[in-house]
């Protein structure tokens, strides 16, 4: 671990005390298994140290400026991916991994089933990755009029290409030619976007995320709630990531209690 941090990453520089740290977790989960399985004595992970990560607040934007860059980018063609992500607070993966079997426009509802993944620029699709990843999200009517926009808009595709649509992926964001988008150029597209528009800077699309998310506990969403939509393994995952919000939630709960017990008699 120690070589670890100090070796180069992408970046040229140490590898970050996070990724030190999920090395050791797969890590210590194999070894788990070995000893599980009688290959090995003991999981001599158990005793190691890892850097201790620091904790980061992610950047998020405000309700106006999430508004303005949904205004900004309402001409772009993959516009109804960009108003899942805010809607939803689905990763970025299960948002191009969706399919329209997976929709019930009907119901306000989708499934979430798959993920769409990069790797050496190579698009996969695969299985979410865990039983709480696989979930169902309900939709807003707003998005379901802006699904409904990009369906027209793919049909007309569809027609345009002719023979040449590829029909065996059935996503409902992909190429023009019905093959799947690139993920990492998607979110090279919102960087550059965001930057337009004159938004504050995100690390990446992920923060869309993070935003959805905050807004909905300030907005006075129970984090279980928001837990389940996110797909976080435990409501625990949620309050701990999202520990930034505490500190109005707290303000909000104090007076809203107070106003209960009081009600219109002050105390002297």
């Amino acid at each position: 671990y120690a070589r670890l941090a100090a070796s180069s990453g992408k970046t040229g520089g140490p590898l970050a005390p996070k990724t030190v740290r999920n090395t050791h977790i797969v890590l210590h989960r194999a070894l788990s298994d070995a000893e599980r399985l009688g290959e090995v004595s003991r999981n001599v992970a158990h005793v190691a140290r890892t850097p201790t990560a620091r904790r980061t607040t992610a950047a998020t934007w405000t309700e106006d400026e999430l508004s303005t860059f949904l205004d900004f980018v309402a001409d772009d063609r993959l516009f109804g991916a960009y108003v899942m992500l805010a809607t939803t607070g689905m990763r970025r993966g299960e948002v191009f991994g969706l399919r329209w079997e997976d929709l019930d426009l009907e119901a306000s509802r989708l499934s979430i089933m798959q993920t769409l993944i990069s790797v050496n620029g190579q698009c996969l699709i695969e299985p979410t990755k865990t039983n709480r990843s696989r979930r169902a999200v309900s939709l807003d009517e707003s998005t379901i009029a802006v699904l409904r926009a990009h369906r027209r808009r793919q049909n007309e595709e569809r027609l345009a290409f002719g023979e040449q649509w590829d029909e065996s992926y059935g996503l409902v964001f992909c190429k023009p030619d019905g093959t799947p988008e690139n993920p990492d150029t998607f979110s090279r597209a919102f960087k550059r976007k965001a930057a337009e528009a004159g938004l504050p800077a995100m690390r990446g699309v992920h923060n869309l995320r993070h935003t959805w998310a905050t807004l909905a506990l300030k907005a006075g969403v129970h984090p279980k709630v928001v837990s389940d939509r996110l797909g976080h393994a435990t409501i625990a995952v949620t309050i701990d990531t999202y520990s930034h919000v505490a500190p109005s939630l707290d303000a909000e709960a104090a007076a809203t209690v107070a106003a209960g017990i009081f009600k219109t008699r002050l105390p002297n």
